[in-house]
């Protein structure tokens, strides 16, 4: 992987997922030792910027960081100089001499990370920018399919849920499609964004009719936020229509795998019986995009290859 930034999926490799998938492997290994710690980036320095709310990214990028000795910095927007009129190309210049070594940054506007990567040195990873892409959660989302499945090559995936504002239902599905997955999503008509049959997905309004013979179903939050434009009668009616339940597990494969990026809404999305169960791995992605994170910098910011054991 020698490139520079990490913006999207749509524009990756198939070679550079896996290259990516590849190094995440010992890096899950470093997270499972007693002393998690190994020097490879010491030396390096890495900030993060959060425009928006965020507990996992924001947390496993650090601590993807200081795993790998690297100095890691959190940018607490609402009390900085943003708050104060600053615009975002003189933070980034700002961040930028101070001498850091590659910015995360999490954006509400579409698009912004490919601002921020044409206006600095630094390298740039895309935390999720507005409805556009979020990609290191679809790659940690590609990582637990593959170490479960052995494979990703040609499975069954559906996604469910709100895939109109979804940056993680678009970036699985620029990922998937490069291992020539069969992508299903299946959400309210009001939810659905149009020209999906350009993305080459299959579209489904039926929870039952999407889930027949699938090997991995993806749950996406309803972002609750947006009930107040009216897009779905109630959560309650979502609810009853597209939150999955055991009954809904006879129609996929009997190992289906079930993922969620997480916060869950218990109750509305997902089911306490599915979350706690047997085919969840919801959990796991956690630690897997701690891993992946970690692969992230390792690759990006120039570590050596027989410093990743040590």
């Amino acid at each position: 992987m020698n490139q520079k930034d990490l913006l999207g999926l749509k524009e990756l490799r198939r070679e550079d997922i896996e290259t990516i998938l590849d190094t995440a492997v010992p890096m899950k290994d470093i997270i499972k030792r007693d002393i998690k710690k190994v020097p490879t980036l010491r030396g390096k320095a890495m900030v993060t910027v959060f425009y928006e709310n965020s507990t996992r990214t924001r947390t496993s990028f650090e601590i993807a960081g200081k795993y790998l000795s690297a100095d890691t910095v959190n940018l607490a927007v609402s009390t900085s100089s943003v708050q104060k009129g600053e615009s975002l190309k003189d933070t980034i210049k700002t961040i930028e001499v101070m001498g850091f070594d590659l910015m995360v940054i999490r954006h509400s506007m579409s698009g912004t990370p490919h601002y921020v990567s044409r206006n600095t040195n630094m390298s740039v990873i895309n935390a999720g920018d507005g409805t556009n892409e979020h990609p290191t959660q679809a790659l940690l989302d590609l990582y637990s399919i593959r170490e479960k499945k052995g494979t990703l090559e040609g499975l069954k995936v559906a996604i469910v849920g709100d895939i109109l504002h979804s940056r993680v239902a678009r970036s699985n599905i620029y990922g998937l499609s490069k291992f020539g997955c069969e992508v299903r999503v299946v959400g309210p008509a009001t939810l659905m964004p149009p020209g999906l049959e350009k993305m080459n997905v299959k579209s489904y309004h039926s929870l039952d009719a999407a889930l027949k013979g699938v090997d991995v179903i993806n749950i996406l939050r309803i972002q609750k936020e947006r009930q107040q434009t009216g897009l779905f009668p109630s959560l309650d009616e979502y609810a009853n229509l597209y939150m999955l339940r055991p009954e809904h597990l006879q129609a996929a494969k009997e190992d289906v795998l079930v993922l969620h990026p997480g916060p869950m809404n218990r109750g509305i999305e997902i089911s306490s019986q599915i979350a706690d169960g047997l085919n969840s791995v919801i959990n796991e992605q956690v630690t897997n995009g701690v891993a992946v994170r970690m692969a992230l910098l390792f690759l990006m910011m120039g570590g050596s290859k027989n410093e990743v054991a040590n």
